[in-house]
């Protein structure tokens, strides 16, 4: 079982329910993230789960030159203080370089690194050094008994505030695979596993210069991962994601995220004890 971690006000891990983490891909606006932010935080309280919200300043691995990366550090980690102090919710963002780590540390509560990333040993460590909780996405490319090596990286370097997410593995030409077995091996590095259900149904560079995606496959896919269990869940959710600027096709709609909730919770509650 792995241990627990405070986040925020919140304590995850060691059998209490699942958390929840979601919000847009990217930052588009500050009206839609603070708009959204608010709408999902209703519904986690009301579903009594404890809630991070999830935006990126910069996607630095679109497919094409051209998508929309977000509005920079500056201006992205200026609106995701907004929705920590208006809201009063727990931020997580990505970073992927030393420079971003330590500046988004001085804000936000949680440090993502992206999965194509995960063996950036400078990253890992830059990160760690902040005494921010590191989520560590599984790489597409890696097993998972292999992200041993990154929670390492991670604890040498100062810092057992670690989460692990899986979010699928390459399999074939623009696919991605959710292997179950992952996450009872990711739970054995003994830190908190979170499943990512909106980009497991990713097809990576399946649009031909943009990702396409499944999302009608998110819901199977987090009900099947409640079964097996893990401590949280990431969704990014939009209120309409087939106008979003990123990861549309794979995204949850934000007016369908309370019912899929309510119907992964059961699962979470009816397969394992929990505090």
């Amino acid at each position: 079982m792995a241990h627990e971690i405070t986040i925020g006000s919140f304590t995850v891990g060691a059998g209490h329910r699942p958390f929840l983490i979601a919000g847009p891909c990217v930052i588009e606006s500050e009206q839609l993230v603070l708009e959204t932010a608010a709408r999902i935080a209703e519904i986690t309280k009301s579903l009594g789960i404890p809630y991070i919200f999830k935006s990126s300043f910069d996607k630095a691995n679109r497919t094409s030159i051209t998508s929309y990366r977000g509005p920079g550090l500056e201006q992205g980690l200026a609106i995701l203080k907004k929705v920590k102090d208006q809201l009063g919710l727990p931020i997580l963002t990505d970073v992927h370089t030393e420079e971003q780590a330590t500046e988004a540390g001085k804000i936000v509560d949680v440090l993502q690194i992206p999965a194509f990333l995960c063996r950036q040993t400078d990253l890992l460590i830059a990160a760690a050094k902040t005494g921010k909780v590191v989520n560590v996405k599984k790489g597409q490319f890696l097993s998972p008994q292999e992200m041993g090596n990154a929670v390492k990286k991670v604890e040498e370097s100062g810092n057992k505030r670690i989460v692990l997410t899986e979010r699928g593995s390459s399999f074939g030409y623009n696919n991605l695979v959710v292997d179950m077995r992952s996450f009872p091996v990711l739970r054995s590095f003994g830190y908190p596993v979170v499943f990512d259900a909106t980009h497991s149904v990713q097809l990576p560079g399946g649009g031909g210069t943009k990702s396409s995606g499944q999302r009608e496959f998110v819901e199977p896919l987090a009900c099947a991962a409640a079964g097996v269990g893990v401590d949280g869940f990431f969704m990014e959710v939009h209120p309409n994601p087939d106008e979003a600027l990123s990861d549309g096709p794979n995204m949850v709609p934000l007016h369908q995220l309370k019912a899929l909730l309510e119907r992964v919770l059961r699962i979470c509650d009816a397969s394992q004890p929990r505090k």
